[in-house]
């Protein structure tokens, strides 16, 4: 009989794994060197990103910083490198980027739109990070009423009515819901706002208090605002604002009320079959036309409407794309727990409906930042208009791609930054496991 044992009585050592399955090698031979096509592939893309950076870096790193105009910096390239066409004249931007960035805005007054941004981003952090303290919540609320007053100026106490009349349209909707009900509650919230805001508000904080305790800032017409700060405000407004009306359009499109459906589907599709610069050029010229006489409605308030209203359709269908994906269980699941129509949206069905819709949401939210572009078309001073301006001068006359680059690098920041965003709530969000 063998004694020949079928199962290792003892533990085999431990040994290295082979140098090309870890490591930096073992990622080129798994990414890069998998097999001879994609080796291949490899050098012809490596031979591609040489050709561009051989011919790019030169022209970004060997550059002028320092000159009064186009000639001048073409001059000192020749004499530096023999050649002034390969070399970039970053001389302009060093120039001009403060011009760039503020437009004609009063160079004395530069504090309050940097004010406006940092309150932006702080107001910002606690709707996009969980970690934050909640307290910060307060200025989110208030921020949207700071931004205009430091940005237009004049006195507080327009703005601190604005405010109160929200805060008294929320306060009728509660206490007055369980009366009248939820319908006749809303409604006697939006008469009550306007009672305040036409007469109320002005007569009382405005002309009462304001005359008292004048707190104003210097008035800053609109013409005088341009450069990235009218893009940063134009899609701040309009991202701020098309999130929520696009969910009351989503949510318009699928009711089961026929006016409400029938006015949400004309809306969307209307404002989805028209071409953006459409909609400006019947903000600059004609919706002036349709106010009453004497009226001054601000060019860039127009042109905010516009853009949030244009944003607000295709918001609108990304949300219905996320609705319209949730499984219909989700739905009898909320009518199964007995809550009603807009508890069921609050808690079940729109929290996953939006986290679905996170890569769209963020996509329409980049695509409507680069077309606050579009107003140069209408005269307002955005960078792609201050550029024009910049080249229409003699000094600089003939420049052309270190503008170009350097406003692309602005609007990069910002829409790089709002795509990683979107990645990181994903994965945060994330509750399969893949």
């Amino acid at each position: 009989m063998s004694d020949q044992a079928f199962v290792r009585s003892e533990i085999i050592e431990e040994q290295t794994p082979p140098l090309t399955a870890f490591g930096l090698v073992g990622w080129l031979k798994s990414n890069l060197f998998s097999n001879w096509f994609n080796a291949i592939l490899t050098f012809i893309s490596l031979y591609f990103i040489w050709y561009v950076l051989s011919g790019v870096l030169p022209w970004i790193f060997l550059s002028v910083w320092n000159a009064g105009s186009l000639s001048e910096c073409r001059e000192i390239a020749t004499a530096t490198w023999g050649d002034s066409h390969g070399h970039a004249c970053w001389a302009v931007i060093k120039d001009r980027w403060i011009q760039l960035l503020f437009g004609f805005y009063p160079s004395e007054l530069y504090w309050r739109p940097i004010l406006a941004f940092v309150l932006l981003l702080i107001s910002l952090a606690p709707v996009l990070y969980t970690s934050v303290p909640k307290k910060i919540f307060y200025l989110t609320a208030v921020y949207p009423f700071i931004l205009p007053w430091l940005m237009w100026g004049g006195s507080v106490w327009a703005y601190v009515s604005a405010l109160l009349g929200f805060v008294l349209g929320y306060a009728i909707v509660r206490y007055t819901s369980e009366i009248v009900g939820q319908l006749g509650a809303v409604i006697l919230s939006v008469i009550g706002a306007i009672v305040w805001w036409l007469y109320i508000g002005p007569l009382l904080l405005s002309q009462g208090v304001g005359a008292i305790l004048p707190l104003a800032l210097e008035p800053v017409i609109s013409r005088d605002f341009g450069g990235f700060m009218l893009a940063l405000l134009i899609g701040v407004v309009a991202i701020g604002c098309s999130l929520p009306i696009g969910i009351v359009l989503a949510l318009g499109r699928q009711s089961d009320l026929l006016i409400l459906k029938t006015i949400s589907v004309w809306f969307i599709e209307f404002i989805r079959g028209v071409p953006l610069i459409t909609l400006l050029f019947v903000a600059s010229t004609l919706l002036n036309i349709f106010m009453p006489p004497g009226t001054n409605f601000d060019i860039i308030l127009r042109v905010m409407i516009m853009v949030t209203l244009f944003a607000s359709a295709y918001m609108a269908e990304v949300i219905r794309g996320g609705l319209a994906a949730l499984p219909r269980g989700q739905f009898e699941g909320a009518d199964s727990l007995g809550l009603n129509y807009w508890q069921s949206q609050r808690l079940i069905i729109m929290p996953q409906a939006l986290k679905i819709s996170i890569p769209g949401i963020v996509s329409t939210f980049i695509g409507v930042f680069k077309d606050t572009t579009l107003v140069s078309i209408i005269g307002l001073m955005d960078p792609l208009g201050l550029s024009q301006g910049i080249r229409a001068n003699a000094e600089w006359n003939g420049i052309y791609w270190e503008l170009f680059a350097f406003i692309a690098f602005l609007f990069f920041i910002v829409c790089f930054s709002m795509s990683r965003y979107s990645m990181y709530l994903e994965r945060k969000l994330q509750t399969d496991n893949r």
